[in-house]
């Protein structure tokens, strides 16, 4: 692990060491995660990553030309919300979590 000491200014504001920001590819955006005693910063990802699955998956399916291109922005639009989503019930279930439920009660909903 590398580590290294940062200042915060007057207005609260760090300088993302410029080793860490191109080793970690960051972009315009990062996301601050808050625990009980830490700051976790993580560039975000850009939607291209899902963009080329999406793709993948709808030319597989036989799509193309406006079809396709109507699918991809339907299903594109569909990824932020699910997203947001899956992070709403994983906090929910940590705030529920009292170190003795098994994954297997804690997923028992998913289960068919």
């Amino acid at each position: 692990m590398d580590t290294k000491r940062i200042s915060v200014s007057g207005k609260r504001q760090i300088t993302i060491p410029q080793k860490y920001f191109e080793k970690l590819n960051i972009g315009d955006e990062v996301e601050c995660l808050m625990t009980d005693s830490e700051i976790i910063i993580r560039p975000i990802r850009q939607e291209t990553e899902f963009a080329e699955e999406i793709l993948k998956d709808l030319i597989a399916k036989g799509l193309q030309g406006d079809q396709l291109l109507t699918e991809f922005k339907n299903t594109r639009a569909k990824i932020r919300p699910a997203i947001k989503r899956m992070i709403e019930e994983a906090e929910q279930a940590a705030e529920q979590f009292d170190g003795t439920d098994t994954m297997k009660e804690i997923f028992s909903d998913l289960e068919d």
